[in-house]
């Protein structure tokens, strides 16, 4: 293989390598073509180099260790591939700038908040028009489920069989697909949106299952925004580390919530976990443990289990 020419051209060639192996790499892709964009301006024709990586790590608009550890953990497998081709090629080690991953403390809502952002929902414009049922449905729907936000608007007519108590996630986000089964409250509560839904006549000219009004499909910018209008009504001030309570944030509240039943009624939690991260589609049970919070509920439960361990009860 010829060596390509510019930067542009090598994250071409290494991009369109991965995915034929089955990676997507989109977010990976977006930010890689911005180093390509980059590293033609700085180093025209030139070897991918610690100067080179260090510099773009670095030139982000807000820069910070965090933003710069990512960046550069993004460009070892890059230079990898380019040192095949060019061995001038030099290989950014792990850690450079720090750890590239730090966990935030999320939000973990209460059953009085998951409430009062469901009925809040009601007064989202126009007022009763069907973007205020199809959010509050949405969110509930995150929220009982804890699908991420994309594959909840993503859902098509198909997707979601409400005889059977199912949802079907196809290719999300590591190319998989699963069967999500719902409890009869959240099945109840989605097909109270069918029936105001389907009144809508704009409804039948789309496959999407989730829509707003005039027909359009829900999407996860539009759902992100009316969030933010119902968390600035509601006057809510994050509890975790992030400026603010996310829709991302009822992911992490489902995991919490389970485990905390689990302890509550004595259940084997290492084997419950499992099923735990095939429900929520993560690829390892590591991603799943990294949703888990020290809420003082679940301290509390887990410090009665360890009593009962001590004293002989289990």
């Amino acid at each position: 293989m010829n060596t390509p020419v510019t930067f542009t051209a090598r994250v071409d060639a290494y991009l369109d390598y991965r995915r034929q192996a089955g990676f997507a790499l989109k977010i990976e892709g977006e930010q890689l073509a911005r180093f390509a964009r980059f590293a033609d301006h700085v180093s025209p024709r030139g070897a991918l180099t610690m100067q080179l990586a260090e510099q773009w790590a670095c030139a982000s608009g807000r820069p910070d260790p965090l933003t710069a550890a990512r960046r550069m953990e993004l460009l070892r497998p890059f230079a990898r591939y380019c040192q095949q081709f060019d061995p001038a090629t030099e290989i950014p080690p792990r850690g450079r700038f720090g750890p590239s991953h730090r966990r935030l403390t999320p939000h973990i809502f209460t059953d009085a908040e998951i409430r009062a952002l469901l009925e809040a929902c009601a007064d989202l414009h126009p007022t009763g028009g069907l973007r205020g049922t199809c959010c509050a449905a949405l969110f509930g729907l995150i929220a009982s489920t804890g699908l991420r936000t994309s594959e909840a608007t993503g859902l098509q007519r198909p997707d979601v069989d409400l005889d059977r108590d199912l949802l079907h996630i196809q290719n999300t986000k590591f190319g998989k697909s699963r069967w999500v089964p719902l409890h009869s409250t959240t099945t109840q509560a989605l097909q109270r949106y069918v029936q105001q839904r389907d009144r809508d006549p704009f409804a039948a000219t789309t496959e999407a299952f989730f829509i707003f009004d005039y027909g359009r499909p829900a999407t996860t910018q539009g759902l992100e925004y009316a969030f933010k209008l119902l968390r600035q009504w509601l006057h809510w001030r994050s509890r975790g580390g992030h400026p603010a309570p996310r829709i991302y944030d009822l992911r992490h509240t489902f995991a919490c919530r389970n485990l905390e039943r689990w302890y509550a009624q004595g259940l084997d939690i290492d084997c419950h976990i499992l099923a735990l991260s095939t429900y929520l589609g993560h690829a390892k049970i590591t991603d799943t443990y990294w949703y888990l919070t020290a809420t003082p509920e679940l301290l509390a439960r887990a410090a009665q289990r360890l009593e009962q361990f001590q004293g002989g009860g289990l």
